[in-house]
């Protein structure tokens, strides 16, 4: 599953195609944008590059996260609830399939505001998905405890065996967050890089896109994805 976190990237590429799809909601809707760690940003949905029988569906959360937004680093919200739903049966009404994540935070080392020091996570986050295949009648939990990404701090935190986590990389941890549920599907959550382009100067300055000369207002800012690789077949 080497390759399965940098599908993400490649999801730039694949909106710029002439496909039916509505624009990103990067805090476009007044009243949501006051809860920002329930801020959906764009939705995806693609074949797996690495297996067609595979299909991926990225939900993005929280806009324009600062990569180093220390000491209150962005998170998934505990108080929230986090649903994909697939309508995969033209001729019923409403959602077929329903995928349910709830987080949890603990402090592992209250005396710090450091979020990691010592080995240890300040805010640790894990997280239930739960999965109906109902329409959202009933819910059976596939995965428990999963883990979450930290943010890329830098070396000392993340590489460093003695004041940080000790890993050998970032991508040590990212690896370590991709869960298997009990149903076969590949799981991530945490943060990435925002794969989306969009000129919002442009945009906001009355509808004044630059043709030419289009900046990315997005690039170097981070989300929080959640990440499914499911079978075709289900």
């Amino acid at each position: 599953m080497k390759n399965f976190l940098y599908l993400v990237a490649a999801l730039a590429f694949s909106f710029l195609q002439p496909l039916s799809a509505v624009a990103s909601s990067h805090r476009e809707a007044p009243l949501i944008s006051n809860d920002p760690l329930a801020d959906n940003t764009d939705l995806y949905a693609f074949k797996s590059t690495t297996n067609p029988e595979n299909i991926v569906l990225i939900a993005n959360y929280i806009p324009f996260e600062h990569p180093a937004g220390g000491p209150n680093w962005y998170s998934f919200g505990e108080n929230i609830r986090y649903e994909v739903h697939v309508d995969n049966n033209a001729s019923t009404n409403g959602s077929d399939i329903v995928y349910r994540f709830t987080f949890k935070r603990v402090n592992e080392d209250p005396t710090t505001f450091f979020l990691i020091r010592l080995g240890k996570e300040n805010l640790k986050t894990t997280y239930t998905c739960e999965r109906s295949m109902d329409g959202g009648n009933t819910f059976t939990t596939i995965i428990s405890n999963g883990a979450v990404a930290p943010p890329n701090i830098g070396p000392r935190s993340i590489e460093n065996k003695t004041v940080g986590l000790g890993a050998s990389s970032y991508e040590e941890l990212v690896q370590k967050s991709i869960m298997t549920a009990s149903t076969g599907e590949k799981i991530f959550c945490g943060p990435v890089d925002d794969p989306f382009f969009v000129d919002l100067g442009g945009i906001f300055d009355v509808g004044n896109v630059r043709q030419n000369s289009g900046r990315d207002a997005v690039a170097k800012f981070n989300c929080h994805s959640i990440v499914i690789e499911v079978p075709v077949a289900t």
